[in-house]
């Protein structure tokens, strides 16, 4: 005799699955959203956001033939990468475009496999111990870094590598949310930061750079709202 209703229960949990694997990229997306309105659960997140694009700024520096004088990050989520030499448009550039590189990069990654995850969390943490070492100059700026350090030392140690890919990726979409809507505040009329400097080297408006960003942001989420889990 045939088996009716666990027919029907198989049925529905295989809906359920089907729903949970096709949306789930929205759902963490939403989730992130919710956890950066919690004020003091979204601090680390934000100072996450402004470490990856001072690195992204001070990395390009070093990549343009220029060296990291200091890095600094201040409790609002602003931040500072001073630097000398190199190339004074692609370093002012990639401060928010590394940050959105950064943000799709962790969500990528950690979304392709648990062991990729949990090495990609390592080299993470050795790159916040080498800013530590050779950047950072200020007693604030080291409490904030060390704050990350155990943000995402506690994700490797206390997770088993199924929840540390979730946390990375929401982790990822955090900084990807965070860089998505930065750019926005340097229109506010004051014609300093990144966008500024662009417009002076360049001669094109403040605003066609902001643009650029927020879109890049924009796409760089489209696509990631397409992986495969």
């Amino acid at each position: 005799m045939l088996d009716f209703s666990k027919k029907a229960s198989q049925s529905s949990d295989n809906h359920t699955l089907g729903f949970s694997q096709r949306y789930q990229f929205w759902l963490l997306f939403i989730f992130a959203i919710i956890v950066l309105q919690i004020p003091l659960v979204s601090i680390p997140f934000k100072w996450l956001e402004s470490y990856f694009h001072e690195i992204s700024h001070g990395l390009t520096a070093i990549i343009t033939g220029g060296t990291i004088v200091q890095i600094q990050l201040f409790p609002n989520g602003a931040g500072l990468c001073t630097t000398r030499g190199g190339s004074s448009f692609l370093i002012s550039f990639m401060g928010y475009g590394g940050a959105i590189i950064w943000g799709g990069l962790l969500f990528s990654l950690a979304s392709v496999h648990r062991n990729v995850a949990r090495v990609f969390s390592i080299i993470l943490l050795c790159l916040l111990s080498s800013s530590i070492l050779l950047w950072v100059r200020d007693i604030l700026t080291l409490f904030i870094v060390l704050v990350l350090i155990l943000l995402v030392a506690a994700q490797v140690r206390f997770s088993s590598h199924k929840s540390l890919q979730k946390m990375l990726q929401v982790t990822g979409l955090l900084v990807l949310i965070n860089s998505l809507m930065s750019p926005l505040y340097l229109l506010d009329g004051q014609a300093r930061g990144d966008g500024a400097a662009l417009a002076d080297i360049t001669l094109i408006p403040e605003i066609v750079w902001v643009s650029i960003w927020f879109i890049s942001a924009v796409f760089v989420t489209y696509r990631l709202s397409k992986t495969k889990f």
